[in-house]
């Protein structure tokens, strides 16, 4: 099975300390891959190095794709403060293809709202991103990174702390990309969550 990604004795760490020690992995290409541990273990580092966000303090990284990943952080780090709307959230995935300056074509904005309408949060384009409750907003960022297109996407805990209910939008959707070739990756703490991936 050909590879997306493959790390070769990869170390990283976070401020002063070492949180990934001589990590050799390979990601299967077309496949979701579930990355579990508990809290603390240095999840959302690795994701960091596999989406190309946080240098790896020694090792190596080979990817087969030459485009950019995209990288969907936890609902938490998602500011509160920031007064944008849910419609400049997911637009704001388009970024990646126009950067931040260039106004949207009428593409980009099809794009945003099919994402939107993909995770059903499309009736919520007007309100603000802080008002959202976790579960709202985890789809509302999820559909920001679905809104790059990228071949590579990166997940980190996206159905942690969700009702039912997102869990489930949220699987079917990344059940969807998979089907379409998109290499995923996601972390998780839930052996449930971690039981549904191809690799692990």
């Amino acid at each position: 099975m050909s590879a997306a990604i493959e790390l070769d004795g990869v170390s990283a760490r976070h401020g002063a300390a070492t949180v990934l020690h001589d990590v050799t992995i390979a990601v299967p290409l077309h496949r979701i891959t579930a990355v579990t541990g508990h809290n603390g273990s240095g999840k959302s580092t690795l994701l960091g190095v596999l989406a190309g966000v946080h240098p790896p303090a020694s090792g190596s990284l080979r990817r087969s794709h030459s485009g950019r990943a995209a990288f969907v952080v936890q609902r938490s780090e998602a500011a509160d403060a920031l007064p944008i709307t849910v419609r400049q959230t997911v637009a704001m995935g388009r970024w990646a293809h126009r950067g931040p300056w260039r106004r949207l074509t009428r593409d980009d904005r099809s794009i945003v709202d099919h994402c939107m309408d993909r995770l059903g949060v499309a009736d919520l384009a007007a309100r603000r991103l802080g008002t959202l409750s976790g579960g709202q907003r985890q789809r509302v960022l999820l559909a920001q990174g679905l809104a790059q297109q990228s071949d590579l996407l990166i997940l980190d805990e996206p159905s942690t702390g969700l009702d039912a209910a997102a869990k489930d939008a949220i699987t079917a959707v990344l059940a969807e990309e998979r089907a379409r070739g998109t290499t995923i990756v996601h972390a998780t703490h839930d052996p449930a969550d971690a039981a549904e991936a191809d690799h692990h």
